[in-house]
């Protein structure tokens, strides 16, 4: 999807802002004809495959970091409602804990407010460097707080405070994320390099649930029964620092992207809120922009809420409803979570081919065939049975977490982009997709009724659906407010000879100089702010 409103009215607004100098205030600027020139090979980008690569696995090693800390969370919350709700009923403590979950969302779109548009104005890599160090330093200070029972209701407090600096330092990663790996990418195979993004965020969802799985056993059996709320909880958190060091260099390696590179040569990283393919502040980004951001939000609340809950709240639930234990709990979603994070590339690959909508419908048919039956199986509580089920809620996050990374920040312009999803994903993922599991928690608790959390996650399948009505279709079209990316130079001349029938290129969407009666003819001329 390109934008809110029609292709050709960003080309035209955006040209009559370009190369009209500057102006008064309440000065209207005189209207001018414009042209747009034809693409020429040099305005081609071309990434080769080994910067792709390095650039995909230091963005990928973030997010799985991040996961990793939902995974030990999520894992750990029965076994932290005992170390950090001492005094409390069982139900009112586990609920306690769930919130110090959704209080991390909460945070997420101030982080977003303030992290998107500082990576718009000094670009990706130094804002995504600061979310890793933020989240690596949060998480393993976690593993060093004290208990309730050495300092009462104060444990709690650092808890939360503690995952609110987490949950502002992650309002910038997946929006960061994504943006770096979506113009990063190939425009004809965005979708396969994009989806490595979520491979990482699965694993590392994967390697949490297995640390807390293998600590809880060999803790117990050394210490006992008591030993993971004794202290053995700590090591999971803990084991967050070296792999947070790792994570940091991978970022540290990262390039700028391209786009962004060539968006800041061109000057529409400079701010002009009279120009679409500029850089916007929030209050731009809102106003010309808002139907895209009404779309995002209802996808990312569908992905989210069915990921949360096969995730994060999925431990807690098996626990409590279905009776399986702690370990079991922590185990059984491991190797569906790896088998998930097999299937994202090849659904990615399959998204450059037949594009991203039909793939979308087919996450929200899934999740609203699959869910009540995988919930109904899940109460037998026999392990076989826990598998299917799992099995079952993975197969609809599998459609949707493929394509997420490269679907939603080309419904944003390069120069705005990071600050659009920085605000689009956080509200929706705060709103609806972190409070999955209290919210879960809280409607089983109300009606008595274990099916409830299947329910929830239906019902933002249903708003999803009507979100897709309005979107337009982005696979092997080059990014909005970005220029055409390949991999060769081949490729670059092949386009170019190509570009009149070629349904895919749209010059009115690219950052080209455009000339006409009264604009200046220089190219530094006709950038804004330059």
């Amino acid at each position: 999807m390109s934008g809110s409103t029609d292709d050709r009215q960003f080309a035209t607004i955006g040209a009559t802002a370009r190369g009209s100098g500057p102006r008064t205030p309440g000065e209207r600027r005189p209207r001018h004809r414009r042209t747009t020139r034809r693409l020429e090979v040099d305005d081609v980008l071309v990434v080769k495959r080994s910067k792709i690569r390095t650039a995909i696995s230091g963005t990928a090693v973030g997010n799985f970091m991040e996961w990793f800390d939902f995974g030990i969370y999520g894992y750990l919350a029965v076994t932290m409602t005992a170390v950090f709700t001492t005094g409390f009923d069982e139900n009112v403590g586990l609920l306690i804990v769930l919130l110090g979950f959704a209080v991390s969302f909460l945070v997420r779109p101030f982080g977003g407010m303030v992290l998107g548009p500082l990576g718009d104005k000094i670009g990706r890599q130094k804002v995504l460097f600061v979310t890793m160090a933020m989240m690596a330093v949060a998480t393993g200070l976690i593993g060093m707080l004290p208990t309730s029972a050495a300092i009462g209701g104060w444990a709690i407090v650092l808890l939360y405070f503690l995952k609110m600096v987490q949950g502002f330092s992650t309002g910038g990663e997946y929006a960061g994320a994504s943006t770096y790996v979506a113009e990063f990418s190939p425009d004809k195979s965005r979708g396969f390099w994009s989806s490595f993004l979520d491979v990482g965020s699965y694993l590392g969802f994967a390697a949490g649930a297995s640390v807390v799985a293998i600590t809880t056993f060999v803790s117990e059996s050394i210490a006992g029964p008591t030993a993971m709320v004794d202290g053995a909880w700590r090591i999971p958190f803990l084991l967050a620092i070296p792999l947070g060091a790792v994570a940091i260099w991978f970022r540290l390696r990262i390039p700028e992207t391209p786009a962004y590179a060539d968006a800041e040569q061109s000057g529409e990283t400079v701010h002009n809120a009279d120009d679409p393919l500029a850089r916007q502040g929030l209050r731009g980004i809102v106003r010309l922009y808002w139907r895209p951001l009404l779309i995002a939000v209802a996808l990312v609340a569908a992905t989210n809420t069915v990921s949360y809950a096969l995730t994060s709240y999925m431990p807690a639930y098996l626990e409590t409803e279905v009776g399986v234990s702690n370990v079991m709990a922590a185990v059984a979603t491991v190797p569906v979570l790896i088998l998930l994070a097999c299937m994202l590339p090849f659904i990615g690959r399959l998204s450059d081919k037949i594009g991203r909508k039909p793939l979308y419908w087919c996450a929200v048919i899934s999740t609203l065939v699959l869910t009540l039956p995988a919930f109904a199986i899940m109460q037998t509580g026999l392990i076989w049975a826990v598998l299917l089920a799992l099995v079952m809620l993975a197969v609809p996050l599998a459609f949707y977490a493929a394509i997420a990374a490269s679907t939603l920040p080309a419904m944003f312009p390069t120069a705005s982009r990071f600050g659009a999803m920085g605000l689009a994903y956080n509200v929706s993922v705060s709103l609806f997709g972190g409070t999955t599991p209290l919210i879960s928690e809280a409607l089983i608790q109300l009606t008595g009724n274990s099916y409830m959390p299947a329910f929830y996650v239906m019902f933002f399948a249903v708003v999803a659906s009507i979100a897709l009505l309005s979107m337009k279709e982005s696979a092997r079209r080059p990014l909005l407010g970005s220029m055409p990316t390949v991999e060769t130079q081949a490729e670059a001349v092949a386009l170019v000879e190509g570009q009149d029938s070629d349904p895919l290129i749209d010059t009115s969407t690219m950052p080209l100089q455009v000339v006409g009666a009264g604009a200046p003819a220089s190219t530094d001329d006709a950038k804004p702010g330059v």
